[in-house]
């Protein structure tokens, strides 16, 4: 039996591309008929995400958006992101060396600041339609920050700043960078807030890959990220509830498969309807082993 009450929090990692499965995944949630979260707790791509819907952008609107206007290359200030091809990736790599000789990163990322200032309608966080919070890291005190107050946009692009592609956001004191670097599935912030019914969506399964998929900076980059997340991983000691795995051999750089991660998400509530179900039952209990699944 469901509960419309039921009070849970939703907590949805980073991945890069990857993270588009959640606009999937909250779609398949609301064609299903479960509650909607009393709390969204996102870093990076899922703070992206995650805030978004907790502004009261439905996602099938996120999909639209994604899927009819979004050119990435759009949001993007650095000239080098929006060339394709050979020539691309060498005029790329060059400004890249050259930018992060004066600079602090390839890309100000203030186009996709502004991106979210007018998706978001310019909301603070005690404006949501459903609480949200979402992570960074302060590179002057090596600190975890979670954003609770102030600009969601500003929260979003602090979240999202991966090292050496985006500046950092630079807020008073703080230096911040992406903050999945500290925890890219961060269901203590949700657990700090008195959750006990805790579902957490994430986009990063780790796979091997060949030489073929290491054979320039940003690939060894994200890949290096992705070791030591899979090391933090194994040594986090918060585990929600229930945890939902949905992701396949792509790459956080797979942004030209938008279409495909978000029928991932559609297909991992399809795929898990008893554990769904007992999650949203009221008899559910939180003293029980947390559950892992996933497609």
């Amino acid at each position: 039996m469901r509960n419309d009450n039921y009070k849970w929090a939703l907590v949805l990692s980073g991945g890069g591309a990857r993270g588009f499965s959640h606009i999937g995944f909250l779609k398949g949630l609301a064609a299903a008929g479960f509650p909607k979260p009393s709390l969204v707790v996102g870093t990076s791509m899922g703070a992206i995400v995650g805030g978004l819907f907790a502004c009261g952008m439905p996602a099938t609107e996120m999909e639209r958006f994604l899927l009819s206007e979004f050119k990435m290359s759009d949001y993007l200030d650095s000239f080098a992101f929006r060339l394709n091809g050979p020539v691309g990736q060498i005029v790329q790599t060059g400004q890249m060396l050259a930018n992060l000789a004066t600079k602090t990163g390839v890309d100000r990322g203030q186009k996709a600041l502004d991106l979210f200032n007018t998706l978001t309608g310019g909301k603070k966080f005690d404006e949501t339609e459903i609480p949200f919070m979402c992570n960074a890291v302060d590179l002057v005190e090596g600190r975890e920050v979670v954003f609770s107050s102030g600009s969601v946009a500003k929260a979003m692009r602090a979240s999202m700043s991966f090292p050496v592609f985006f500046e950092p956001l630079i807020e008073g004191e703080m230096c911040l960078v992406d903050g999945g670097i500290f925890d890219n599935l961060p269901v203590g912030i949700a657990r700090k807030e008195g959750f006990n019914r805790i579902m957490a969506v994430d986009v990063n399964r780790f796979t091997d890959r060949s030489t073929d998929d290491l054979k320039n900076g940003p690939q060894i980059i994200y890949r290096s990220m992705e070791c030591v997340l899979r090391y933090m991983q194994s040594n986090r000691q918060e585990q929600a509830e229930l945890t939902i795995n949905i992701s396949d051999d792509a790459t956080p750089l797979s942004f030209y498969r938008k279409k495909e991660f978000i029928k991932l998400g559609e297909q991992a509530v399809k795929s898990n309807p008893s554990a769904l179900e007992n999650f949203f039952n009221p008899r559910f209990g939180s003293s029980r082993a947390p559950v892992v699944c996933g497609i």
